[in-house]
């Protein structure tokens, strides 16, 4: 539970196919080149550097100390700027490192696909939060009704399952809605965070109530209760039967009381995780009629007690109760029918989508590491290909660690790469090299050195190939990695970084078009791509080109 859940489909479940050669055309359609819908429209090629950063500092800088003349001379001989590919630049929380599945992810919409907690943290920072149209609902909905609001979720500022500061804004969005009164059924944490922090989280929380004047903490619980996964039934019964308990069957905690609530049970020797559910105020428990909404943005440990409350109760409880609605942070599940706050974003028309529906061809190739990546990430989370897509892949030498082969199979997708530009099919050929990246993890300097040569040599392949077909050539990185390798004290560093990357547009001679400026993002890659092929850039494309 401590890493923040990333929104896509994890590379371990993307079925990788046999090396070869995959259309979305028959086979027998697959050898012949089919005449293009827009002759006119400028060929070009597109390489993916994995885990290339651009740094100037030259400690424990594996490109630095390379060989990389090819790279090198971009800077000066053809369009260059310097782009962001972490934090917010690909849809993770500020200062977070970036990954391959989000940057390519990233680079293929020509859009951020921002995780639903840097979603919702910049609505409640922009205020958008509170014109959320299944907001506002639940709102009326408990105005008109009962004119009670139910917030059920964990208190916890670990940015995991939920965030305290979501709560605030909730809160404060009821108040000013008109909504007389809101319950809080509050989970406890001590997994995401340390095991005796809840007095702390809760302190601040009923400073935070009495500031806005309003909320009611209805019900503690530790998440070993409310918050399972496993379908220990037992447990969420206890506290779900708390939560919707009647009216006197537990006496009103005062406000600002509550904290003694915790720090009594802590001398019991219950930590946060394993608090007992328990009541707080006297007629706080979900009624019929009741509005609830559960505030946790994660789903697998709300969709437990969501179920059993917006559905049916998995358990025989007398405490069964028919809420006049019930509302979820983001989609648990596609089975409920609740509605959604944050409901899924659909990635659509992005940079190989658009190409596709040109009737234009297109070719995608790369080594078994990062295969899934120029295909199902790199198409916006599509496993089958689009319509006039080719697919090559290339076996991954097997070794325990790539330090001992850290060339890996960049050589064959080069040479793929340069056999399709030279044949003139595809009006699109893309590849992604891997040895940066998985020799960067390794964490020795010299096997991520020759990496990055090795990577340059082969860029230098393509560059050719481009120059003499009239190609034009964009390069840039997913994320950073073997440009740091070392901590300051002399440690192996074999994480991703913050670091920012490298854009090359190397663009046919008589070709006018100019960098407008040097920095940006990755999202900003496909749009200039498409502006130099004369293609519109598509509403769903909030990057912005480069020319």
């Amino acid at each position: 539970d401590k890493s923040v859940s990333a929104q896509m489909v994890s590379i371990e479940k993307f079925a990788l196919p046999t090396a070869g050669h995959y259309s979305s055309r028959p086979s027998s359609e697959t050898d012949a080149a089919p005449a293009p819908k827009c002759a006119a429209i400028p060929r070009v090629a597109l390489v993916v550097i994995d885990g290339w950063g651009e740094r100037a500092e030259e400690y424990g800088n594996a490109v630095l100390h390379a060989s990389t003349p090819v790279m090198d001379a971009f800077k000066t001989d053809a369009h260059f700027a310097v782009i962001e590919a972490s934090g917010l630049a690909v849809g993770l929380p500020e200062g977070t490192m970036g990954n391959s599945e989000v940057g390519h992810l990233t680079i293929g919409a020509g859009a951020v696909d921002y995780q639903d907690l840097v979603r919702i943290n910049l609505s409640v920072q922009d205020g958008s939060l509170v014109q959320q149209t299944a907001l506002v609902a639940a709102f009326d909905a408990a105005k008109s009704g009962t004119g009670r609001l139910h917030l059920f979720g964990l208190l916890s500022d670990g940015g995991v399952h939920s965030h305290q500061e979501h709560l605030y804004a909730l809160v404060a969005a009821a108040k000013k809605a008109g909504v007389p009164r809101t319950f809080l059924h509050l989970c406890m944490d001590g997994r995401d965070t340390p095991p005796t922090s809840g007095a702390g989280y809760i302190e601040a929380l009923e400073t935070k109530l009495a500031e806005i004047g309003y909320g009611e903490i209805s019900s503690i619980s530790g998440r070993y209760y409310a918050m399972d996964r496993d379908k220990r039934w037992e447990r969420v019964k206890r506290a779900f039967d708390v939560m919707c308990r009647d009216a006197g069957t537990c006496e009103t905690v005062s406000a600002g009381c509550v904290k003694d609530v915790i720090e009594a049970r802590y001398k019991a020797e219950e930590k946060d995780e394993f608090i007992s559910p328990t009541g707080l105020v006297a007629d706080g428990g979900i009624a019929d009629g009741d509005v609830f909404f559960c505030f946790n943005f994660r789903a697998d440990r709300a969709r437990e007690m969501f179920e059993c409350i917006s559905v049916k109760p998995k358990f025989e409880t007398e405490c069964v109760r028919t809420p006049a609605m019930c509302l979820q942070m983001t989609r648990y599940s596609s089975a409920f029918t609740s509605p959604t706050v944050f409901p899924p974003q659909q990635l659509s028309n992005g940079l190989c989508e658009t190409v596709s529906k040109l009737g234009l061809t297109q070719f995608h190739v790369a080594e078994t590491e990062k295969y899934a990546h120029v295909t199902f990430f790199l198409n916006g989370g599509r496993e089958e290909p689009f319509e006039g897509e080719v697919r090559e892949l290339h076996e991954s030498p097997k070794v325990a660690t790539y330090d001992l082969a850290p060339k890996m199979a960049a050589e064959p997708v080069a040479d793929a790469m340069v056999r399709e530009i030279e044949a003139g099919t595809h009006t699109l050929v893309l590849c992604n090299f891997a040895p940066p990246d998985m020799v960067g993890h390794t964490g020795i300097m010299e096997k991520a050195m020759e990496a990055a040569a090795h990577t340059d040599a082969c860029i230098g392949k393509i560059r050719d190939a481009c120059v003499k077909a009239g190609v034009a050539l964009f390069i840039l990185a997913d994320h950073g990695n073997c440009e740091t390798m070392m901590f300051p004290d002399g440690k192996p560093m074999t994480s991703h970084s913050t670091t920012a990357v490298p854009f090359v547009a190397m663009l046919p001679s008589d070709c006018k078009l100019k960098f407008s400026r040097k920095e940006g993002g990755v999202a900003d890659v496909a749009p200039t791509m498409l502006t130099y092929m004369g293609i519109e850039v598509p509403k769903e494309m909030t990057g912005k080109t480069f020319f």
